[in-house]
């Protein structure tokens, strides 16, 4: 039996237009630079179902409650064919969401049952939720004002500013009721001081798993290379 540790399940949520995606290649190569082994994926989608699901729940309307059944049915092929897997490898799997964004879109924003997405988090994948998950949080009107550029836009985007202003009580409320595991950065400031508020966060976390720093100071450093962080 090998006696390789863990690797770690991280999430990075929050609306669209803050920033949430682009911020998750980024961590990924900032974990790389620390010698580990990383693993980016996304949801929905990141197994050839879940893919085929996503089309389908981008593309086509549906209540609240058949998107919630998409969505973690993809997620549940998702957690057993790749990411589990994966972390019993000793590799660390970076989601671009995961179950916070069930009760944010779907529960908050389109009113989707939040006790019935409850059952729907215990029964898809039980104890086993994220080790930290990091909320990327901003104005839903300047997240507006950031995507307005984009030339395609799914379903989800398209939602009036009432809908993704839902969306964002629901992350919030997750975050409330997650304790520690959800980490809020203020997505409404700088590149470079979401950087390093994503250091601090992932410092932070390196404490509570070994007891100390793995080189904060060498990899702060790098954040603050120019050339890094147009990456």
């Amino acid at each position: 039996m090998s006696d390789k540790k863990r690797g770690m399940f991280l999430t990075c949520e929050g609306v669209d237009g803050s920033g949430k995606t682009t911020n998750v290649q980024w961590l990924a190569e900032y974990l790389r630079a620390g010698g580990k082994e990383v693993y980016v994926t996304r949801e929905p989608g990141g197994t050839p179902l879940g893919e085929k699901l996503r089309e389908i729940l981008f593309t086509n309307e549906m209540d609240p409650e058949t998107e919630a059944l998409l969505m973690f049915a993809s997620r549940r092929d998702h957690v057993e064919r790749v990411i589990k897997p994966l972390l019993e490898k000793g590799i660390w799997v970076i989601s671009d969401r995961f179950t916070d964004s069930s009760f944010g879109l779907q529960g908050f924003g389109g009113g989707a049952n939040i006790l019935g997405l409850n059952d729907l988090e215990k029964f898809v994948h039980p104890n086993f939720e994220p080790d930290l998950t990091i909320l990327f949080d901003l104005p839903v009107e300047v997240a507006r004002e950031r995507n307005a550029g984009t030339a395609k836009k799914d379903r989800f985007e398209l939602m009036d500013l009432e809908y993704h202003k839902r969306v964002r009580q629901g992350f919030l409320y997750r975050k409330d009721q997650s304790g520690d595991r959800v980490q809020l950065i203020n997505a409404d400031q700088t590149v470079e001081m979401i950087r390093h508020d994503i250091v601090n966060i992932m410092d932070n976390f390196d404490e509570r798993l070994n007891g100390d720093h793995h080189g904060y100071q060498q990899l702060l450093a790098l954040v603050a290379d120019p050339e890094y962080n147009e990456r």
